[in-house]
């Protein structure tokens, strides 16, 4: 027979005779977790409510101790968080390569998603922020690139090289890689001389090579171009490549080949960082470079 021991949230159940233990509450796992704890160590069990709060209080004030340190060296050393710093690395490398920067609107037509393939029926459409029934907030960068690609060509000369470094909006906020608003960087190449695919390859490896992370690549399925390259490192997807002639292409007419390339950078800087939550790094009024402010 069980018994269930009360006077915490946190007891568990235990056979009749056996000793319980208990884990932290859940108020001191959320404490924990929002100071950016691995959560595996969240369940540690404990013989007493008095071991484990003095657990819990050592935990705390390490991990109070790191936020403030990091306060202070952003404001003493760094000035600028992670996450703008990468950007700035990323936009020296890009335009030293040839690569102009854009800058395009946040809302985007309803009709620039259909053109990208993404029609009623489709599962991207669930995870879009409508403001009306004409207009969302991007999702991705990827139509805007499309529609500048289609117009540029008549003044530029190939090879065209753009990319843009810019706010992305979705519902899938859950977890802990997940934000709802996150920064993109993409970047496309058109008109290249060779095979689009050894381009796009070139392209990743010297973007990694700014980045700094051990990676390797793989091919994967994406709901909008279909088989994409996408660069993992320690396990994650950060960044995601397509390459061209390609159906969508049409929608948009482009005829010529391509490649490109889309990023997300909050995952990037949360593995170098070795967060274990994305939203120490994402916009927040909760986090500064990754540290939380009420300390």
């Amino acid at each position: 027979m069980e018994r269930t021991t009360h006077g915490s949230q946190c007891l568990s159940t235990v056979p009749h005779g056996e000793e319980s233990t208990l884990e932290f509450t859940a108020t001191q796992k959320q404490r924990l977790i929002e100071l950016d704890i691995e959560e595996t160590a969240t369940r540690s069990e404990y013989a007493s409510e008095k071991d484990r709060d003095a657990a819990f209080r050592t935990l705390e004030r390490e991990l109070v101790e790191s936020t403030r340190e990091r306060l202070t060296r952003l404001q003493q050393e760094k000035l600028r968080p992670s996450l703008r710093v990468l950007e700035w690395n990323l936009v020296a490398w890009l335009t030293g390569k040839g690569f102009v920067e854009v800058s395009t609107p946040t809302t985007l037509a309803r009709g620039m998603l259909t053109k990208m393939g993404i029609g009623e029926g489709h599962p991207l459409l669930e995870q879009v922020y409508w403001i009306d029934r004409k207009t969302c907030l991007r999702p991705m960068l990827a139509p805007n690139l499309y529609h500048l690609m289609g117009h540029v060509t008549r003044t530029w000369s190939f090879p065209v090289r753009m990319f843009e470094i810019g706010s992305c909006f979705r519902k899938e906020s859950k977890g802990s890689r997940h934000l709802s608003e996150f920064t993109m960087l993409n970047l496309v190449e058109m008109g290249m001389e060779g095979d689009s695919q050894a381009r796009l390859e070139v392209l990743a490896h010297g973007i990694m090579e700014v980045i700094g992370l051990p990676y390797r690549l793989e091919t994967e399925k994406s709901e909008v171009y279909g088989d994409t390259t996408d660069i993992l490192a320690d396990g994650v997807e950060i960044a995601s490549g397509a390459v061209g002639p390609h159906p969508l292409d049409a929608n948009w007419n482009i005829a010529d080949s391509w490649a490109g390339l889309g990023i997300g950078l909050e995952r990037v800087v949360m593995l170098k960082e070795g967060f274990h939550n994305i939203r120490r790094v994402g916009r927040s009024l909760m986090y500064l470079d990754g540290a939380r402010l009420n300390v």
